[in-house]
């Protein structure tokens, strides 16, 4: 019981503020759903009902997959256009990390 509502919980914050992050980005039929999805999740909290919150869990994860996808889509392109020597605002990417590959030894002494 304890583990259905901690996954519910968690559930329920990870979609609240994906929803929140990438709203522009959420057609509004797609985000009443998730809404929606969420009340349930958080009146099945409120009773003792393992499989009622198990499977209201459930729902909620399959009406955010959708979410989910966008987020994906979204990370995905940052990537790229990182990954092809741009930043994110459009800038070209600096490499000054100053790294230095190096061995330590050490030394006793005796």
């Amino acid at each position: 019981m304890v583990q259905a509502r901690n996954n519910a919980e968690a559930s329920v914050h990870s979609v609240k503020k994906s929803l929140v992050d990438h709203a522009d980005k959420v057609e509004a039929g797609d985000k009443e759903k998730i809404e929606a999805a969420v009340k349930e999740v958080e009146e099945a909290l409120k009773g003792e009902d393992k499989d009622h919150i198990l499977a209201k869990t459930e729902a909620l994860m399959t009406v955010a997959q959708k979410l989910g996808e966008m987020v994906y889509a979204d990370m995905q392109a940052q990537q790229a256009a990182t990954a092809s020597g741009a930043a994110p605002d459009g800038n070209k990417k600096t490499d000054d990390d100053n790294v230095v590959d190096a061995e330590v030894k050490e030394v006793k002494k005796g």
